[in-house]
């Protein structure tokens, strides 16, 4: 058995929306081959195994694949260390060192927008065309839609759809979060799914970060299949 923490990332207002997210913080008690099979059987869009706290090593999954690099599951689990009594100023999950900052009760992560998944970056007319979007479209395997709700304040309504790597629908996308707010070269606050808030933002030396607040949900002991 080993210890599971179930999280929200990038909660909005009133503790609405929020990704949930698996973490293991002892995640080398779960033997490596094990882990798609758990990430499958939690459901989550994403799960964490954290291989060495002091490094921040970390490893992360959906329920179809690993991934290099996610942007809610290192925000959850930079901010679940912290909690824990053992902040990390850098992540290193496969794709590389990510920085940690917090501001507030938010956390941020900083990194590379190449980094991301290669959605397609669709803008629609309006945040009620996105709200209409029965899934991605044309069956785009990877799509992450969006269109703004107050383009002068930065306010972009946003939806994201992953069907290649086992996410129907993402609640919150830090990664493609981030890697908008490089495209288009400004600070947004981007409001996705059920009522999740994300906050994003370019930076120097082609950098970009994204933050926001995280929620603890539960702690429970996990054995797979229960």
């Amino acid at each position: 058995m080993a210890t599971l923490h179930v999280l929200r990332v990038f909660v909005g207002e009133g503790g609405a929306g929020g990704n949930p997210l698996g973490v293991f913080l002892d995640g080398r008690a779960v033997p490596s081959g094990e882990r798609q099979a758990i990430a499958a059987d939690l459901g989550f869009s994403e799960t964490v195994f954290v291989d060495d706290r002091a490094r921040g090593q970390i490893r992360i999954f959906t329920p179809a694949v690993e991934l290099p690099f996610a942007g809610h599951p290192l925000v959850g689990t930079a901010w679940l260390m912290a909690r824990e009594g053992a902040p990390a100023g850098t992540l290193r999950p496969p794709a590389g060192e990510v920085l940690v900052r917090c501001e507030g009760d938010s956390t941020f992560i900083v990194a590379r927008p190449e980094w991301a998944p290669p959605f397609e970056y669709l803008e629609l007319a309006t945040a009620a065309e996105v709200d209409a979007l029965a899934g991605a479209p044309g069956g785009i395997g990877e799509a992450y839609c969006w269109a703004w709700i107050d383009e002068e304040a930065g306010l972009v309504r946003a939806r994201s759809f992953a069907t290649e790597v086992g996410i129907a629908e993402d609640e919150a996308t830090g990664s493609a979060a981030l890697a908008l707010s490089a495209r288009v070269g400004r600070e947004l606050e981007i409001r996705q799914g059920a009522g999740s808030r994300l906050v994003a933002r370019p930076l120097d030396d082609g950098l970009a970060e994204v933050g926001g607040r995280t929620e603890l949900d539960e702690i429970r002991e996990y054995r797979a299949g229960a």
